[in-house]
C-alpha cells in the first residue's frame, strides 16, 4: 500500500469506535485487501494483534482456542484482542462466546475477516446484544477525495428536501465517470495503470476462489464457480433467475443458490430484494444482484474506456453505473441518521425503479441514467409509483442520477442530480 493509501480516511471509523465502546465483540467483515487490517491497526494500536494467516498461530488456536484467548486476555488487561482473518478457525466463534458470557466487559475482541465466523444460528443468537458486526466495503469516492461521508440519503428522507442544501457538484463529464467505474475501490489496486490493474483484479478473483471460498465451504467445482462469477459480472444490476443461471453454468439450481450465497458472504456480490408493500412480502419477486466493485466487474469483462463508445458496447455502461450507485449508497448507509434498507421494485406491467430506499413511511426511489441529459419522461415510473402506485399515501422522493452537471427539480419531490452529488457537501438542519 502506498503512503497515500495508508492514510485515506475510512468513514466507518466512527462506527467502529462506537461499536468497541458498546459491545463485547466487534466483528469487522469485508472483501479481502479492502483495508480491514490497516483500519483496525490504526484504531487499536494498544491491543494485541493475532493473525490466523500465520499457520503456526492457526494450529495453536485450533488446538486450544479458549486457552489461547484466555491467556492473551490476561496478558493485555483491558486492551482489545484483535484477531485478523478470524474465519480461518472454525472453533473460534464458540470459544469467544464462552469467554464473553463469563466476562461482560465491552471491547474485548475485534475480529476481521472476509466472511462472518458467527454463522451458526445458536452462536449468533446467543451473542445478540453482545456483538456488533460491521462491513467495510471498497473505498467510496468520498473517501478517495478525503471528503465527508455522503448525506444524500438523509437529505432525500426529509419532509421537504431542497436543492439549496446541496453544494454545486463537481462538473465531471462522461469520461470522468467511466474512469471511476473502471478504477474500482480497492486501495492497492485502483491507482495502477489500467492493464496492470485489471490483471491484478482478475488475480484477486482467482485468490478468492482458491483460498477464501474454502474457509466457508469446500466446493467440488471451482471452475464452475469461476464461470458463475464471470456471468454475474456480465449481469450486474440485473434480476437473476437461478434456474437459467444453472443451465448456463451446467450446475444444479441448488448449487447455484449455494454458490451465490458464498459470493454474498465474501462480499463479491450483493443482493437487493424486490420491494413489495406490506411486511413479509418483499422477497417474493426475483432479487437484483450487483457486483460489489465495478473495477473487478470491468476487469472480468475486459472493458476499457473505449468499450463504451458508439460502435462498441455503450449500453454496458448502464448496469455498471447502477451498481456503482448502489455501492456508494451501501458505503454511506451506516453513517446516516436512521437505518434504511435498499430494494429494487418492478411491477407486473414492467414499471420499475432501479433502487428503492425504505424508511417505513418514507421512501426514496432512484433511477440511474447513463446520459448527460434528463427529461420529465425519466421520472414517469417514479411519479406513477408515488401518485397511483404502491407508494401512494407515503412520503416519496424521486431521484434521477445522470452524467450531466446541473442539479434540477422536476416538481412534486422529484430531482435530477449529477452522480458527483454523492461526494458533494450536503447541509442538513
Amino acid at each position: 500500500m502506498t503512503d497515500l493509501d495508508d492514510f485515506l480516511p475510512r468513514h466507518l471509523t466512527s462506527e467502529l469506535r462506537d461499536a468497541l465502546a458498546s459491545a463485547r465483540v466487534v466483528n469487522l467483515v469485508g472483501p479481502r485487501q479492502v483495508g480491514k487490517t490497516t483500519l483496525v491497526r490504526e484504531l487499536f494500536d494498544e491491543g494485541r494483534f493475532v493473525t490466523l494467516d500465520d499457520m503456526a498461530v492457526l494450529a495453536a488456536m485450533d488446538a486450544d482456542p479458549e486457552g489461547q484467548l484466555t491467556s492473551l486476555a490476561e496478558d493485555h488487561g483491558t486492551a482489545p484482542i484483535v484477531i485478523d482473518e478470524a474465519q480461518r478457525s472454525p472453533k473460534l466463534a464458540l470459544s469467544i462466546k464462552r469467554i464473553v458470557d463469563r466476562n461482560r466487559r465491552r471491547g474485548q475482541f475485534v475480529l476481521t475477516g472476509s466472511s462472518n465466523v458467527f454463522t451458526t444460528a445458536d452462536v449468533a443468537d446467543s451473542l445478540a446484544g453482545r456483538m456488533r458486526t460491521l462491513k467495510l466495503w471498497p473505498l467510496s469516492v468520498s473517501e478517495v477525495n478525503r471528503t465527508p461521508v455522503s448525506r444524500l440519503i438523509d437529505w432525500a428522507m426529509q419532509d421537504a428536501p431542497s436543492l439549496v442544501q446541496i453544494d454545486d457538484p463537481a462538473p465531471l463529464g462522461r469520461k470522468d465517470y467511466i474512469d471511476l467505474v473502471l478504477a474500482g475501490g480497492f486501495p492497492e489496486t485502483r491507482t495502477l495503470p489500467l492493464r496492470s490493474r485489471q490483471r491484478q483484479y482478475r488475480d484477486y478473483v482467482d485468490a478468492v476462489v482458491d483460498r477464501d471460498v474454502a474457509d466457508i465451504m469446500p466446493i467440488r467445482k471451482p471452475d464452475a464457480l469461476r464461470l458463475l462469477i464471470d456471468q454475474m459480472a456480465a449481469r450486474t444490476a440485473q434480476e437473476i433467475n437461478t434456474s437459467e443461471m444453472a443451465k448456463l453454468t451446467k450446475l444444479k439450481r441448488e448449487t447455484v443458490d449455494q454458490y451465490l450465497d458464498i459470493l454474498m458472504r465474501l462480499s463479491m456480490v450483493s443482493k437487493l430484494g424486490a420491494w413489495m408493500p406490506g411486511e413479509g412480502k418483499r422477497d417474493i419477486k426475483q432479487p437484483k444482484f450487483h457486483f460489489v466493485d465495478t473495477g473487478i466487474a470491468t476487469a472480468l469483462r475486459r472493458l476499457n474506456d473505449r468499450s463504451f463508445e458508439i460502435g462498441n458496447s455503450p449500453e454496458a455502461l448502464g448496469g455498471l453505473l447502477e451498481s456503482f450507485v448502489v455501492g456508494e449508497l451501501q458505503r454511506a448507509l451506516p453513517m446516516q441518521d436512521w437505518d434504511y434498507r435498499l430494494y429494487h421494485w418492478r411491477s407486473a406491467d414492467r414499471r420499475e425503479i432501479d433502487i428503492l430506499i425504505d424508511a417505513g413511511r418514507s421512501l426514496v426511489g432512484i433511477e440511474v441514467k447513463s446520459a448527460a441529459t434528463v427529461s420529465a419522461d425519466d421520472f414517469k415510473h417514479l411519479k406513477w409509483f408515488a401518485s397511483d402506485g404502491p407508494g401512494k399515501g407515503r412520503n416519496v422522493v424521486g431521484l434521477v442520477f445522470y452524467l450531466g452537471r446541473d442539479k434540477l427539480t422536476f416538481g412534486d419531490g422529484n430531482f435530477a442530480l449529477p452522480l458527483s452529488a454523492f461526494w458533494t457537501r450536503v447541509g442538513l438542519s
